[in-house]
């Protein structure tokens, strides 16, 4: 089935609830990850036009539904793309939690449903159920919730779900229900994406490998009569030159030593998560053959799991990366960098301009003056935006 390639995008950031740093497995320049940095990371993404930002779920990080709840008052337009495991709380809970979120954010929840690769921290949340049986689970989650988040009285028996008289008495104010966002390599995944979800993800693989993957997830939801969009989880090594990226790139790395790499790689082996599978074979264990695409580079999937690549170059090129997988018909990116902070800000301001967006970029509306353009020179010329002959714009009348 052909899919459309995406005119527009619609870019978000990540949310370290599980940890920042300016080096990969390293204490060195590591972040207190608390609410005070995650307020400044959520606000810095709000005020720069990130259409939202993921909340991370799994038992290294802060819980995600909470941490929403908390930015939210504190964001103006920003989306929450909370990531949830379907089996730790039933249906109506969720519904009801999702329901209250949506109503307190004024419409700026998303849901990205998350089944969980690891059976040994599925064990320590009280989940003994193999891979295709978690498929299972998220598959009747799926039916159960968007029923009561539609306003149904539910009535509802599967294999490992049972609901009787399930009701919503608060609707959200998305209809039917906050966007539903999943990812899964396996066939069990796909078909849950065909037949369930509004925007399938995938995680930083290579174009070719990445347009097949979207063709079978297209293919499996024509088949239900459904269309589903498309989005990509990278992250973003960008400078002002692109040997300037390749020496952050290598940076990120400086403590990564053979014992980090092994200690990840075997947590990584007992997994059954065909995506977390896929990602590991792109690198192999080995920093030899780190670039698996041009300016794509898995070397952080060295020592972290699930997204595990960065598109790695200056900004146009960047961009122009980034507009290839626009071509494969992905218009969702999310985004990170380390530390994510700073990199927010840096992705914004190089990469972003650059791009055709779904989303107001830039400063929020009621900002005192016009820019962003920098300090003014000796506190009366506007610099120009050439960075060549810094002059004052036509109009302006320089205050001495």
């Amino acid at each position: 089935m052909n899919i459309a390639p995406a005119a527009k995008a619609r870019v978000l950031w990540f949310l370290p609830t599980h940890g920042d740093g300016r080096h990969l497995a390293a204490a060195v320049g590591s972040r207190a990850i608390d609410l005070t940095y995650l307020e400044q990371i959520a606000g810095a993404a709000d005020r720069l036009g990130y259409y939202g930002v993921l909340l991370p779920t799994g038992r290294s990080c802060e819980d995600s539904w909470v941490i929403a709840s908390a930015l939210t008052p504190l964001t103006r337009r920003l989306r929450f793309l909370v990531a949830f495991r379907p089996g730790l709380v039933p249906p109506s809970l969720a519904a009801r939690m999702a329901a209250t979120l949506d109503r307190i954010s004024g419409g700026r929840l998303m849901i990205n449903i998350v089944t969980g690769g690891d059976p040994t921290e599925n064990a320590g949340d009280g989940i003994f159920l193999s891979h295709a049986a978690r498929y299972t689970v998220t598959h009747e989650f799926l039916v159960a919730w968007k029923a009561l988040m539609a306003g149904q009285q539910v009535r509802y028996e599967g294999t490992h779900i049972r609901i009787e008289d399930g009701r919503l008495m608060f609707p959200p104010v998305q209809r039917p229900h906050p966007p539903l966002y999943f990812g899964g390599s396996s066939d069990a995944g796909i078909e849950i994406a065909a037949a369930l979800v509004d925007t399938y993800l995938t995680w930083g693989e290579p174009p070719a490998e990445v347009a097949e993957k979207l063709a079978r997830v297209a293919a499996a939801a024509a088949r239900h009569g459904r269309r589903v969009s498309f989005g990509i989880r990278l992250h973003a090594i960008v400078r002002e030159t692109e040997a300037e990226a390749w020496r952050a790139a290598e940076d990120l790395l400086r403590y990564v030593d053979a014992a980090s790499v092994s200690a990840a790689q075997e947590v990584f082996a007992r997994m059954d998560s065909v995506g977390q599978r896929r990602m590991a074979a792109l690198h192999g264990g080995g920093r030899d053959r780190l670039e698996v695409s041009p300016n794509l580079w898995a070397g952080v999937g060295l020592v972290r799991g699930g997204a595990g690549t960065a598109l790695v170059g200056d900004a146009e090129t960047v961009a122009a990366r980034i507009r290839e997988y626009m071509a494969l018909g992905i218009d969702h990116f999310i985004m990170s960098g380390y530390p994510h902070l700073e990199e927010a800000y840096r992705f914004a301001e190089l990469v972003l301009p650059r791009l055709s967006l779904q989303h107001e970029a830039g400063p929020a509306p009621g900002v005192w003056h016009s820019g962003p353009f920098g300090e003014l020179i000796a506190n009366s010329v506007i610099p120009n935006k050439s960075h060549i002959a810094p002059s004052t714009p036509p109009g302006w009348r320089s205050q001495i």
